[in-house]
């Protein structure tokens, strides 16, 4: 099935809500991006039990990888909209500082490939290349400017070959802080009268901390200032370090997350202490229940779970699902998304000539999921995962 046809079915009834987030009729150019001022008083806290934690026993949670960034680029206001409407239970959204300290949403500091800042003549000279966790990476980095400038900044899609509809919104969205993603949902939470969760995760913690820009007192703030630091108020904080999760498990009430990459790669932070475990250490069932000293969820990678053998064929589960119910931890893995490239191939639809946009049977890996007995997903298309956990 092509991403056209597909979206017709999963769209037709949401996609006009949350289609603009803009001002601009369709066709007409986007209008300037308008500085916002920061909210200056605190928020009413969300009601008692909102969110994911508050989700009936046996229910699985699905959250909005990024928003629905499967039909709207990535970290947009639009996309966490698009998330919530087509019945998300919580949105993940990935901060990140600029210069001068304030959170933005954005998957990665470097923000060439997910903004029209390439295009900006004025911002030619901050292209460099940075380390990052041990890689050098070459574009443009959210700690070279200011959220000011950062306002001035129009959201593209991340992957256009993968999903080329998606280019249809760029240059819509302005890039949004972390607060205003948190104004969308109270909004949305009133209208919609349910609960509506969010997931904030911390990006690359050791790094910005060795800039002078750590991301958690700002989060650990804004969490505060609007109520939304407490057990029951619809917040998981997400994070592939580990150090500064157990650091947070003091300074907040709401339940934290555990990522873990795949197998063979190390946590910045154990890098930095010198500290040899890897991933696959932290989901050993002696792992895990350090783990669970500090943390609610486990968010491995799929293939933590499935690992894919040669030519991405799976291979059979693992028994992480049961080992970390086991050490009293929920599960979420990561990420689940419609389009072949990241189906295993035995899933993959349409042949070797299919378009990239194709979609494949992604109903049966999550149903392959639930089977195995995960309590939620990270979903580019939460209509899909609603359709396929929830029928």
């Amino acid at each position: 099935m092509s991403r056209r046809s597909a979206l017709w079915g999963g769209l037709a009834a949401a996609g006009a809500l949350a289609a603009g987030c803009t001002n601009a009729p369709p066709g007409a150019a986007a209008p300037p991006a308008t500085a916002a001022p920061l909210p200056s008083s605190p928020a009413p806290a969300p009601p008692s039990g909102a969110g994911i934690e508050a989700v009936e026993p046996g229910r699985i949670v699905v959250v909005g990888h990024r928003g629905a960034s499967g039909y709207r680029p990535e970290h947009t206001l639009a996309a966490y909209e698009l998330a919530i409407r087509l019945g998300a239970d919580a949105v993940d959204v990935d901060v990140v500082p600029t210069r001068d300290g304030a959170l933005v949403a954005r998957h990665e500091p470097e923000i060439g490939g997910t903004t029209d800042v390439g295009t900006r003549p004025e911002f030619a000279s901050r292209r460099t290349t940075k380390e990052i966790d041990g890689t050098a990476s070459t574009g443009w980095f959210t700690t070279d400017f200011t959220l000011a400038e950062m306002r001035t900044l129009r959201a593209k899609e991340r992957i256009p070959a993968t999903r080329p509809h998606n280019t249809l919104y760029d240059g819509r969205f302005p890039v949004v802080t972390f607060d205003e993603v948190l104004d969308l949902l109270d909004r949305l939470a009133a209208e919609l009268r349910r609960p509506v969760g969010v997931l904030p995760e911390i990006k690359h913690s050791t790094y910005f901390a060795s800039l002078g820009l750590p991301v958690e007192p700002a989060l650990v703030e804004t969490l505060r200032r609007r109520g939304r630091d407490r057990a029951d108020s619809g917040v998981v904080i997400q994070s592939f370090e580990t150090a500064n999760l157990r650091a947070l498990k003091s300074q907040v009430g709401c339940p934290l997350l555990q990522l873990v990459d795949a197998a063979g790669t190390r946590p910045a932070d154990l890098v930095a202490a010198g500290d040899p475990r890897t991933s696959e250490t932290l989901v050993t069932p002696a792992g895990l229940r350090g783990v669970a000293g500090y943390a609610t969820w486990i968010g491995p990678t799929k293939e933590l779970i499935v690992p894919l053998g040669p030519g991405d064929a799976e291979t059979a589960p693992t028994t992480l699902v049961q080992d970390a119910h086991a050490a009293d931890l929920k599960v979420m893995p990561y990420t689940f998304r419609n389009e072949n490239e990241f189906l295993p191939a035995a899933r993959r639809r349409g042949g070797p000539g299919a378009p990239p946009d194709t979609y494949g049977d992604a109903f049966g890996e999550y149903q392959q999921y639930v089977a195995l007995g995960v309590d939620a997903v990270f979903s580019d298309d939460p209509d899909t995962a609603l359709a396929a956990v929830r029928p």
